[in-house]
């Protein structure tokens, strides 16, 4: 091995070779410089057509060879990767003030990437690229050599406006990115001129000239203010976009898309929903987009009912629709570090990039001035003396030091001089070249003045933003409203509210058959297995189920299996305990009460909304004692409705629904007076509960026979919630089951199994 061959330790070169790396991608290629918004990429474009003549008057040529002179002089990278970045500086779609003005086909807002060839399409400058070109050959930038040391190419343009702020840019390194969102003109201007009056004016003063991001495509922002103020303090939040749309004879159009937002995404993600039926209130979706509207998506509900409002508001949260736009000022600074910078820190920093860059430019041209004037005083002389200098000129064989010598010129003017035509420097005129000495006199002392005076140099700058503000500006495309936030609809409210009747068998399989009245008993079941309870509701409800323990369980009513078959186990579904039975269900909407009560004679009202549970292991709701039974549930119609409780002594008590307590969980409050002696030794329990309505008879089973109790008899057995209650007719003392019938309505309702 070499004496010259240097040895690094591995872990020592990795690290180094990783972090080089890392600063070139930092850097050269994905993070924008301050002072003119660009990437490495963007400004070689740039400069490269500059270079080639292709400003906003010339004749639109081939993009490809644009591409090639970007490659083969300034950045030796894929051709693809190149005319990518073109095509984003020439789309008004993607970027709000165009830096290339396209010709031929460079992509739609519908599909950003459908672009044609490089070698198909064609394209020059915008007007708006004169504000980052127009000063670059005024001694404003420091140069560079380029990648082969064959060229030099600037290292930043002088851009007469903060071009970071007014297109925005995005770009990830390594271990940092950037998303600086575009702003308008108009107001990015306002700012500035704010901050050279008022330079120790804060982040808010500022935000109440600068409202918001701007975005080319007009969607709405619907970030609050509060928000907002924080995103620009910061530099990192994210920014919310909101579609904007209107009604044309009962059809909702959508006319703006969040930024990068494309239609035929939109359309995917509704038809998605269409598919799935969760949209039943739309019927149709199309795209009529065209020229003049790039952005026209036309959606049709299904009837003049459908809530439009509330239709895009479901939209909005599961869509596109709204999007939400990340923001993190990560930029390269005057200072070549990255960093993430507030909004006035980034205003200030561009301002004093933008002192530096006139200041550069007024030196070069009170140089060009002071030059200039030297060598009209080297005219003058020669305007005296000018046959003396044609004679030398033509006689002697070195002109140059002759003349020096004997008119005491520089070699600065001698050079002038002689660079001059003999036919022009006999026309000299010493009226011309006294009237261009006062001019460049005048000029001159305006320059230094200016350049001495920090107060006329901001007014210089002032008064240039304003011009270019005049000339490039425009009316905000994307408005700032605040809007409530979007909500999806709830799963019942895509749902039909077809009838429905729940029906739970005695080995606890469950179904559900369309539509009310349906004779429950007589349906077929499994071998070993019949009918237990039902309930009636709606498919976009739910399904409460209650277990021996007092446990309550929620399944929605759409997916419980069709009646057409024979149903499928709850404990397929939920997880219950070994042991544990299902006895009771009931379904209607989450205001509607139930009564739920054990045989020891003690239960409580609920509403069905504050004992539903998404757990699959159910929520503990009724406390039973040891070896208690729970009774059916029985829903109430009314406040007016009576409860009637029968024990199995055949005592009966009917009062009030308004003398039972509503809670969430719990024992509950005594139904009827059981002694606790005779529960504990089995004697009495609680037997049946039914909710009665007015007009409403009983009907007591004992096997085959049965006893009706009339309206007018049940009162007969009325009393005080709690009491022991009336004996019922000695032959009826013993019961199986309890029937509840309207009249009016031909409705049954079961307290036990029959």
């Amino acid at each position: 091995m070499s004496k010259e061959t240097e040895q690094v330790p591995l872990k020592q070169f990795t690290e180094q070779a990783y972090l080089d790396y890392s600063m070139y991608v930092i850097l050269d290629r994905a993070l924008p410089s301050l002072g003119d918004g660009l990437k490495p990429v963007q400004r070689r474009i740039i400069y490269a057509m500059s270079e080639l003549g292709l400003n906003a008057a010339a004749k639109y040529k081939k993009s490809v060879r644009t591409v090639g002179n970007v490659i083969g002089q300034f950045h030796p990278h894929g051709d693809s990767a190149v005319y990518e970045a073109m095509v984003l500086l020439s789309q008004s779609f993607s970027t709000r003030y165009p830096l290339i003005d396209p010709q031929g086909n460079w992509g739609s807002i519908d599909d950003p990437k459908s672009f044609a060839a490089m070698r198909y399409t064609e394209c020059r400058l915008s007007r708006y690229s004169q504000i980052l070109l127009k000063e670059l050959g005024q001694g404003t930038v420091d140069w560079v050599s380029n990648f082969d040391g064959t060229l030099l190419e600037p290292q930043m343009l002088p851009s007469k406006l903060p071009n970071l702020l007014l297109n925005g840019s995005m770009g990830i390194a390594i271990g940092m990115a950037t998303d600086v969102p575009p702003h308008n003109l108009q107001e990015v201007v306002k700012a500035c001129i704010k901050l050279l009056d008022h330079p120790k004016s804060t982040v808010e003063e500022i935000c109440s000239i600068i409202l918001g991001p701007d975005y080319p495509t007009g969607a709405e922002i619907t970030t609050s203010k509060d928000e907002m103020l924080n995103i620009y303090k910061t530099g990192k939040g994210s920014i919310r976009m909101r579609s904007t749309y209107d009604i044309e004879k009962g059809e909702i159009v959508i006319t703006s898309l969040p930024h990068q937002t494309s239609s035929s995404k939109i359309l995917e993600q509704i038809a998605a929903q269409m598919d799935l039926k969760k949209l039943p209130m739309l019927v149709d979706i199309r795209d009529e987009g065209d020229e003049e509207n790039p952005t026209r998506l036309v959606l049709v509900p299904k009837s003049n009912r459908v809530d439009k409002e509330a239709l895009m508001n479901h939209l909005f949260a599961t869509t596109d629709l709204q999007k939400n736009l990340r923001v993190n000022m990560n930029v390269i600074g005057l200072n070549g570090k990255p960093q993430v910078m507030d909004i006035r820190s980034l205003l200030k920093d561009w301002l004093k990039f933008r002192s530096q860059t006139v200041t550069r430019r007024l030196e070069h041209r009170l140089d060009w001035v002071m030059d200039r004037l030297h060598i009209l005083e080297g005219l003058m002389i020669v305007y005296l003396n000018l046959d003396a200098v044609i004679k030398i000129i033509r006689n002697e064989e070195n002109p140059k030091k002759s003349l020096q010598k004997k008119f005491k010129l520089s070699l600065i003017q001698v050079e002038a001089i002689l660079e001059i035509r003999l036919r022009q420097l006999a026309k000299l005129e010493e009226v011309k070249i006294e009237e261009e000495q006062t001019t460049l006199e005048k000029e001159k002392k305006d320059l230094e003045k200016t350049l001495k005076s920090k107060s006329r140099l901001k007014t210089l700058i002032k008064k240039e933003l304003k011009n270019d503000a005049e000339v490039h500006g425009d009316e905000r495309k994307s408005l700032i409203v605040e809007r409530a936030e979007a909500t999806a609809f709830d799963d019942s409210e895509l749902i039909s509210s077809d009838p429905v009747t729940i029906i739970l068998s005695k080995l606890g399989w469950i179904r559900a058959a369309k539509g009310h009245g349906v004779d429950v008993e007589n349906m077929n079941y499994r071998e070993g297995d019949k009918f237990l309870t039902s309930s009636t509701g709606r498919n976009n409800q739910n399904a409460v189920f209650f277990d021996s323990k007092g446990k309550a369980y929620t399944l929605p009513c759409h997916s419980l299996p069709s009646a057409r078959g024979q149903g499928e186990p709850l404990t397929g579904r939920l997880n219950v305990e070994s042991g544990e039975t299902f006895l009771g269900v009931v379904s209607g909407n989450k205001e509607d009460k139930v009564i739920l009560a054990t045989d020891a004679g003690y239960g409580f009202i609920a509403r069905l909304g504050e004992i539903e549970t998404k757990n699959k292991s159910g929520k503990g709701v009724l406390k039973v004692q040891e070896d208690g039974k729970v009774l059916f549930p029985q829903k109430i119609k009314t406040d007016q409705d009576k409860i009637v409780a029968i024990s199995n002594e055949g005592r009966m008590l009917v009062f009030n629904i308004s003398e039972l307590p509503e809670l969430t969980k719990g024992k509950g409050n005594k139904i009827i007076g059981i002694p606790k002696e005779r529960y504990k030794s089995g004697q009495e329990k609680l037997h049946s509960l039914v909710v009665i309505s007015e007009g409403d008879e009983l009907k007591l089973i004992n096997g085959k026979r049965h006893f009706t109790v009339k309206e007018k008899d049940i009162s007969n057995f009325e009393g005080s919630r709690g009491r022991r209650g009336s004996l019922l007719p000695k032959v009826f003392r013993k019961i199986d089951s309890v029937e509840v019938i309207n009249l009016k309505e031909d409705i049954k309702i079961a307290s036990e199994e029959g």
